[in-house]
């Protein structure tokens, strides 16, 4: 007699699945999900000395965000928590439209699909702490809200990097001001280097590094940061959450 059989049920999620967080275009109804989010410290050499340190151009350094800091731009979100320095770095943001791995500098530049203004917003408190105990940045990098930007803009309506002027202002007042040829390590640069290490693919974003000048923001700040040719990323600080 054959024994009776025993139907496994179908497989079902615990809970419902995060959705991607999604970009808008310029000049399109497409979006761009987020996959991952790659950050560039120490870019310019005017920020690396007002936090104390040199450039170093042996290699460029990276540390990450997870993709739920998204934040689009025009938000109002809540000052965060666990800190009492919260601070603004304004920058050119690279979104990537074609897989790469150990892509040399010269096709680097082929695999960018666009480029948009971004905040990397800082628990700077928290940073310099684990920076002092030589641990990792995560609670003053990678938390939620954090990767400020706006729409994108295609990589061909933009043009070459270099001459672009990229500003920040806080309540109207400018506290960044560069050009993007200050930028110490070059978009096919930076994507060229990534590239040997992961396995980079469309979605991903690279956060390429701030001006001098970042500073503290206080609930009820309005910042508005620019660079040439790009829409503008803004964003108005909140109160803390009680």
């Amino acid at each position: 007699m054959n024994a009776p059989t025993t139907l496994t049920p179908a497989p079902t999620l615990l809970f419902p699945a995060p959705a991607l967080p999604l970009v808008p275009v310029v000049g399109s109804s497409a979006l761009y999900p987020v996959h991952r989010i790659f950050c560039v410290g120490r870019n310019y050499a005017e920020h690396a000395k007002e936090m104390g340190h040199e450039v170093d151009r042996e290699a460029p350094f990276f540390f990450t965000k997870p993709a739920t800091a998204i934040v689009p731009s025009g938000a109002v979100i809540a000052y965060p928590p666990g800190t009492a320095n919260y601070q603004y770095e304004m920058e050119l943001v690279v979104a990537l439209g074609a897989p790469a791995f150990r892509v040399p500098e010269a096709a680097a530049r082929d695999t960018v699909f666009g480029y948009a203004c971004g905040l990397d917003m800082t628990r700077r408190d928290l940073q310099l702490d684990a920076r002092a105990k030589g641990r990792p940045w995560d609670l003053g990098k990678a938390f939620e809200q954090s990767a400020v930007i706006a729409a994108l803009t295609p990589a061909a309506a933009f043009g070459a990097v270099g001459p672009q002027r990229i500003a920040l202002t806080v309540d109207s007042a400018v506290r960044q001001e560069a050009h993007l040829s200050d930028l110490v390590w070059t978009v096919a640069e930076l994507v060229s280097h990534l590239s040997k290490y992961y396995h980079l693919v469309p979605g991903d974003l690279i956060y390429t590094g701030t001006p001098a000048g970042v500073g503290a923001v206080s609930p009820g700040a309005e910042l508005e940061g620019t660079i040439d040719g790009l829409s503008p990323v803004r964003l108005t600080i909140g109160a803390a959450e009680t």
